[in-house]
């Protein structure tokens, strides 16, 4: 069954009144240089900013408290997840570190059970050594999680479509059910963007994104982007970026300001792309499951199609012949690039059991060894159909 057409795009900021989503990518935070009416935000290459008197400066003192570039990118992103604040991390791990360090020891993380390899590690690993418990659920069953809700429960972490499996998560619904508990939902908006989805507007407390993937979209920067309409958590992040200095270089954060530009564009032609990869891969003798939301058969079809305005460009299928098989059509792959990360103009295979979540190996999230996940990007769609087509054939 070939994917159905996407749902007509209306993103919840189109409603809102104001300019659309491409108009503010464009403008927000970005006014003509004052000085020389430099039309793109300039990068502020500077450490320090000279001060008028003691204690009396222009708005910035220091770069890692706060830098021009930086503020442009915080408050373009803000406006497209339709926030009233936002902040600029070094990385998606980082910007999730800094909301993770909200808890107190004694307090539990709900985390969804096919959740990032990176995420889980971050909890896990790390903040489990300071205190914190955690326990994974199936979030697509909401009615066993209230039934079984872990105590000291401080926080669910939602991810959806989730990486890598592609399951798709109800954000009203868990809203709701975390809300009535007295947790703060967070949720990892990095595979839809928000230009096909708008997790604040369904009830998260804070939007988190890797801004590596889609929203920089040329495997030129790595970045992490947090959102929220809470001002206490507002300063918390803040205060965290500027103690911890978890912070990016201007250079970077201009690299993020010409990406999302072309985001609406470059999520149209994602969607399309990945659409043809599926018509590919649905039937074909090479493939035993395809995972992807755009399908009517997808168990999370008919939610991604209420409160997504579009399914995205990851694909993930389980190879009919197993681990072997599904290495075998990694390796063969010409146009398909063989590495980590995803979301970029250029089109990405690889093996999350052996690369991106490894971490999980033995644990609850443990992902199949037959999985094959692929980033579809913007190429020329019958280029990329032929390219995995004669590796699904070698």
């Amino acid at each position: 069954m070939s994917p159905e057409t996407s749902p007509e795009h209306d993103p919840v900021h189109d409603e809102q009144p104001g300019f659309g989503f491409s108009t503010r990518a464009i403008h927000v935070g970005q006014d003509p240089e004052a000085v020389t009416g430099a039309v793109t935000v300039p990068v502020f290459q500077t450490s320090t900013f000279a001060q008028e008197g003691v204690g009396k400066h222009k708005g910035y003192e220091y770069a890692r408290t706060g830098n021009p570039t930086r503020t442009a990118l915080e408050s373009a992103l803000a406006s497209l997840e339709g926030a009233a604040f936002g902040v600029d991390f070094a990385s998606g791990l980082a910007a999730e570190d800094a909301i993770l360090r909200m808890l107190d020891p004694g307090d539990h993380v709900v985390m969804g059970n096919d959740a990032y390899g990176g995420t889980f590690r971050l909890i896990s690993k790390v903040f489990g050594r300071a205190g914190i418990t955690w326990s994974a659920h199936d979030l697509t069953d909401l009615t066993v999680l209230d039934g079984a809700w872990p105590a000291a429960t401080k926080m669910v972490w939602v991810e959806t479509p989730t990486n890598p499996l592609l399951n798709i998560v109800d954000i009203a619904a868990v809203a709701a059910l975390a809300h009535s508990h007295e947790a703060l939902l967070v949720v990892d908006n990095t595979f839809a963007t928000p230009y096909l989805q708008q997790p604040l507007a369904g009830g998260a407390d804070v939007v988190v994104h890797s801004s590596t993937k889609y929203l920089g979209g040329h495997s030129d920067t790595v970045g992490g982007f947090v959102a929220t309409n809470n001002g206490d958590i507002d300063q918390h992040l803040r205060f965290i970026q500027n103690a911890v200095g978890a912070v990016r270089g201007p250079w970077d954060c201009y690299l993020t300001l010409r990406g999302i530009k072309t985001l609406a564009l470059r999520m149209e032609r994602h969607n399309s792309n990945a659409a043809a990869i599926v018509d590919l891969l649905v039937g074909h003798d090479a493939v035993a499951t395809v995972l992807y939301p755009g399908l009517a058969t997808h168990a999370g079809h008919e939610v991604a199609a209420r409160q997504m305005s579009g399914f995205g460009g990851m694909v993930s299928f389980r190879a009919a012949g197993g681990r072997g098989a599904a290495i075998r059509i990694i390796e063969a792959t010409k146009l398909f690039t063989l590495a980590e990360s995803l979301g970029a103009v250029e089109s990405l295979i690889e093996h999350p059991g052996v690369m991106t979540h490894a971490s999980a190996e033995g644990s609850d999230l443990e992902v199949p060894d037959d999985l094959v996940r692929l980033s579809v990007g913007i190429e020329d769609e019958a280029d990329l159909v032929a390219d995995l087509r004669q590796a699904l054939e070698a």
